[in-house]
């Protein structure tokens, strides 16, 4: 098995591609290792010392270090991913309750704007953050304000301000002039 590694634009998080699928469908992000329980791979990778985030993409996983040097962690990283494919354990034992940050709010006035909202996410910003190992996701649509969580590498990377600003916020203005900003959750 070879198993690739990619830079982030979050210094702090590594992307690592196993070369088959690791989480299809709805990503799953770990900030600790007791929610890591319900998944024997996250649970293996905060073992290691120094890892403080794990997130399952469809085809990645991106972990976030908290200290240390890429070049220490990454062989014992890349031998636990490496050990839980062989091992043909499930990724997830259990998807776990709905978390609280999965919750929406918005108007119900504001039900056509925010299905928009969820369809450029979907085809134009998800597949673009994906690449780069991270996720976002919409929250909630108030007076104007578009509120999204932002996970994996994109949780903590310095240029997500950016990605927010300039990236997102104008995507969505574009298409929908009554979007005045956007905000991280």
């Amino acid at each position: 098995m070879f198993i690739q590694t990619e830079a982030t634009p979050n210094p702090a998080t590594l992307k690592f591609l196993p070369g088959r699928d690791v989480l299809p469908g709805e990503p799953a992000e770990f900030r600790d290792a007791e929610d890591a329980a319900r998944s024997p791979l996250a649970a293996r990778l905060f073992i290691i010392d120094g890892v403080t985030a794990v997130f399952f993409g469809s085809d990645f996983v991106t972990v976030t270090k908290r200290d240390g040097e890429w070049q220490h962690l990454k062989p014992a990283i890349l031998g636990a991913i490496m050990e839980h494919f062989l091992s043909g354990q499930p990724i997830l034992t259990d998807r776990g309750p709905e978390l609280p940050d999965g919750e929406e709010f918005f108007d119900e006035a504001d039900t056509e704007t925010v299905a928009t909202i969820k369809e450029l996410l979907d085809t134009r910003v998800r597949p673009a953050v994906a690449g780069d190992g991270g996720d976002i996701t919409f929250r909630g649509y108030r007076d104007g304000t578009v509120f999204l969580t932002m996970k994996g590498s994109c949780s903590g990377c310095p240029s997500s301000t950016a990605t927010l600003k300039h990236g997102i916020q104008n995507l969505l203005r574009h298409f929908l002039p009554d979007v005045q900003a956007v905000e991280a959750v």
